[in-house]
């Protein structure tokens, strides 16, 4: 564990190199005062210059320095700064470095952030600060903060989360109920919103509980269809041998049991939107039928002999990769491409940073409007933080759950920290020896070490926080760089924890 020392580059250092200076600035004075290990600068290259003081200084201290540079908007763009400065903290802990952090150099708005990161998500930094008058000394924060700040509740749209965690959305769901403050997800809405004008098939791609059918009925609201049905299937749950009815429908006595017509999802979606949900569960031969009904416009009921034509506007939802499916020949590439012509990539929570604060909030709020026997509950500080540094592998689906869980079980005002770890369940999963193998066709045992390998490495990351030094002990390799190389040669990101 090395014991490394971050600041922002300010003016000042810079005028510490000047032959004659009254000062060395507040980073070299720190070095000289203090003992460290390692150096790691964050300079705004656009109006410092970088590399002749980080050699100055290297000289000067006797230290190993090295910068990153970052390309701020302004010295007082809070988004840029935060972005920068948390991903500095960030890797200085996934290699389990002792964090130390100078607040001196920088404009204010970057000392603010210090304080916010270190006081929260990063609590196990020492903060230091130097000054002429002071010298160089040790900063104590004597209060406690929760690591993002809630805004206030009437600018929280929250209607429906109740029902969006549950895999419902509301009838009249609309963009302005996508709760959000991240560029990513606002992009998505603006998109969407665009792809509601336009009479094209739309493709959801994301995982279980990102809010699929809530971009789905939006899409549909705001269209010119929204007079119309919207009717929403949920494929993976229909018996292979009622698809061609449940999807076009059939006659009286075309099999045991069809005792009257029935209609299926595209005749009851003609006008209007039918949502195919987990659209990737299809069997290729249902695909085929499905393809000739978006291609022709036409269907034929079970024990028809005519057509029917239909006018049916197709939104299909999917967690899976569909063009590794295409490639693996498991799913034909001209219904993909018949759907994939307005395509939506729904990020999971862990990727909407800045939005589960909005996300926890609402949920609590919704709650309340549900249960009156809830009304003032709040979350406290500790609990606000544990939800933060949460993977939510669940999505809306597992926050919710929890929230109303420790809701309930609360027994004062407050939501403590221990409600929320009581509220939470660590889901079992099925072991590799359960899987059924057909040894007819022979095993790649290779690739099932492999899916293993891949399976704890995962769940070591998520239980430490995607901190790869912890996860690296756990597995019980010699260091994180151990860790790095596999994750690598398995095709394991930082995003799939």
């Amino acid at each position: 564990m090395a014991k490394a020392i971050t600041a922002w580059v300010g003016r000042r250092d810079l005028d510490g190199m000047e032959p004659g200076a009254e000062s060395a600035g507040p980073i070299l004075s720190t070095l000289l005062a203090e003992s460290f290990e390692r150096v790691e600068l964050l300079i705004d290259e656009r109006s410092l210059p970088a590399a002749p003081y980080v050699k100055w200084l290297s000289e000067q201290s006797g230290l190993p320095v090295t910068y990153t540079p970052v390309q701020l908007s302004s010295p007082v763009h809070y988004g840029d700064i935060y972005r920068a400065a948390k991903s500095q903290l960030g890797r200085m802990d996934e290699r389990g470095d002792e964090i130390h952090v100078l607040l001196s150099p920088g404009t204010p708005v970057m000392h603010a952030v210090w304080v916010l990161l270190c006081k929260t998500q990063f609590p196990q930094a020492t903060l230091w600060q130097s000054s002429k008058e002071a010298g160089v000394e040790q900063v104590h924060i004597p209060f406690h903060i929760s690591a993002e700040y809630r805004p206030a509740a009437d600018q929280i749209s929250s209607k429906g989360l109740w029902d969006l965690s549950l895999s419902r959305a509301p009838a009249d769901a609309a963009f302005d109920d996508i709760v959000t403050q991240t560029p990513v997800m606002q992009r998505l809405i603006s998109q969407a919103s665009l792809l509601a004008t336009k009479a094209v098939p739309v493709l959801i791609y994301g995982e279980s509980g990102t809010g699929k059918e809530l971009f789905a009925r939006a899409i549909h609201n705001a269209s010119s269809r929204s007079a119309s049905p919207f009717v929403a299937l949920n494929c993976g749950a229909i018996p292979s041998e009622l698809v061609d009815s449940v999807l076009f429908g059939h006659k009286k006595g075309a099999f045991t049991g069809a005792h009257q017509d029935r209609q299926g999802v595209f005749k009851k979606a003609d006008g209007g939107t039918l949502f195919l949900d987990e659209f990737g569960e299809l069997e290729p031969s249902v695909q085929v039928r499905l393809l000739r009904a978006l291609q022709e416009g036409v269907i034929t009921p079970v024990g028809a002999a005519d057509e029917q034509a239909v006018d049916v506007r197709i939104i299909c939802a999917t967690n899976k990769d569909l063009m590794a499916e295409v490639a693996e020949g498991r799913f034909r590439e001209d219904l993909f491409y018949r759907v994939a012509v307005g395509v939506l990539h729904l990020p999971p929570l862990r990727q909407r940073e800045g939005d589960l604060t909005l996300l926890m909030d609402a949920v609590l709020d919704s709650l309340q409007k549900d249960d009156t026997s809830l009304e003032g509950k709040k979350f406290s500080v500790e609990a606000r933080n544990i939800i933060l540094s949460r993977p939510w592998v669940g999505n809306m689906r597992e926050l919710h759950s929890t929230i109303f869980r420790a809701a309930i079980w609360s027994e004062g005002e407050n939501i403590s920290a221990e409600d929320i770890r009581s509220a939470l369940i660590a889901m079992p999963e099925q072991s590799a020896t359960d899987t059924p193998i057909d040894w007819s066709q022979g095993i790649d045992l290779q690739e099932i070490c492999d899916d293993l390998r891949r399976k704890y490495i995962r769940q070591a990351l998520v239980f430490a926080k995607g901190k790869k030094t912890r996860a690296a002990e756990l597995l019980g390799f010699g260091n994180y760089q151990t860790l790095s190389n596999q994750m690598e040669k398995l095709g394991i990101t930082s995003d799939d924890q």
